[in-house]
């Protein structure tokens, strides 16, 4: 029998405690804890807007060198307002970009990225970057829809209410195209739009 292990936090190494707590808050994510020790161990905790998983650092809390953290995934669905409000917040990241080789998104140099959102907005492709103080990056990627098997579909559920817009917006859409196909107004559009959202969620066949 599995056992359910959830991903809850991941650590980062840090130099200043207090800057990188400034530069997550200002971030706007949720401080969850600050709690320092007598022997010197302090732990902080934040967590990302609609995130499942928050991020922890702090004093002796790790070994690795400050900034060595590479590459974790930010997970959205408008990769465009992300960066903007990343950058109101203080944040410099990098331009929208997709890769225009297989695994250019992660080159430190930047190398073989290429400006813009990807082809046909294809979900999984289009990409942003930036940086925490110490140089701990953070790699932007869209997610509109998923690969099959990738969500249960008896358990849908939208991490934030700019989800579940965007996922309304994208059903209204597809909903406008199938009309157009049979020709007349679709009363009963509500099941339409909740079996499309589920579908495209879940990675599974798209209604039309």
């Amino acid at each position: 029998m599995l056992v359910d292990m959830k991903l809850e936090v991941v650590v980062i190494p840090v130099t200043d405690v207090d800057r990188a707590k400034n530069f997550y808050a200002g971030l706007g994510w949720r401080l969850d804890a600050d709690f320092p020790f007598d022997n010197g161990f302090r732990v902080v905790q934040f967590t990302p807007p609609g995130a499942p998983c928050s991020v922890q650092f702090g004093s002796n809390i790790t070994t690795a060198a400050p900034g060595s953290a590479k590459g974790m995934y930010l997970v959205v669905s408008d990769i465009q307002a992300a960066v903007d409000a990343l950058a109101e917040h203080g944040a410099k990241p990098s331009e929208v970009f997709h890769p225009g080789s297989p695994g250019a998104q992660f080159r430190a140099d930047g190398g073989g990225r290429v400006s813009g959102r990807a082809d046909d907005d294809a979900s999984y492709s289009s990409f942003a970057t930036f940086s925490d103080p110490d140089g701990n990056t953070w790699l932007l990627q869209e997610i509109t829809t998923r690969l099959p098997g990738r969500v249960d579909p008896a358990e849908t559920s939208y991490a934030s209410q700019a989800d579940l817009a965007g996922a309304m917006r994208r059903a209204s859409v597809a909903h406008g195209e199938h009309e157009k196909r049979i020709g007349h107004a679709d009363e009963n559009w509500p099941d339409w739009y909740a079996k499309y959202m589920v579908a495209e969620q879940a990675g599974s066949g798209l209604p039309t």
